[in-house]
């Protein structure tokens, strides 16, 4: 399992042409702050993780066996919940700053920095540990574009603020399940 814990991006598919976060033109009365091309690019390595998240979340769900089957089903299912509503909120954000985010498939999987799932059933202790690094490496990626994110725009950084305290939350509820007590 060590090599599927590792943060590595896929280098097997490649992002559609034009893939990746853009501005759009101003129109009608929009005025007020736009995003640089760092600033959305930055948001949009967030939002994709975000998505991967999401999308392997699901994977782990379906194909979860073993004990504690039901609590870890149930957690999956807040952790999924919870990326989904974060990427929507960082696309959001985007388009409020003239951004135009790209969550299509073949972006998000040529551009996640998540290491690729497993296929078929996992146990419950492998997906704890799978799931852990994962919320870990989208976590990485928003401390790694933060302080540029908050040089340019401070809104955008406390949404990024929140969602890392979130699924910080999250890594530690997961990873409890496979730890056990300090020696005293």
């Amino acid at each position: 399992m060590t090599d599927t814990k590792t943060r590595k991006a896929p280098a097997t598919r490649k992002a559609p042409a034009g893939a990746g976060a853009r501005t759009s033109r101003r129109q009608n009365a929009e005025h007020g702050f736009t995003a640089s091309k760092q600033l959305t690019d930055n948001l949009q390595r967030v939002l994709v993780d975000l998505i991967e998240l999401a999308g392997q979340g699901k994977q782990a769900h379906w194909n979860v066996v073993g004990r504690n089957f039901r609590d870890t089903h149930r957690i999956l299912d807040e952790i999924i919940e919870a990326a989904r509503g974060f990427g929507d909120e960082v696309a959001e954000r985007m388009r409020a700053l003239h951004g135009i985010p790209d969550g299509r498939s073949d972006t998000v999987a040529a551009t996640t920095t998540l290491p690729e799932f497993p296929g078929g059933e996992v146990l419950t202790t492998d997906v704890i540990d799978l799931v852990t690094v994962r919320i870990e490496a989208v976590v990485a990626t928003m401390r790694e574009v933060h302080d540029e994110v908050d040089e340019e725009d401070p809104t955008s950084a406390d949404i990024l603020h929140a969602i890392i305290e979130k699924l910080e939350q999250f890594a530690w509820m997961v990873s409890a399940e496979n730890r056990t007590p300090a020696a005293k």
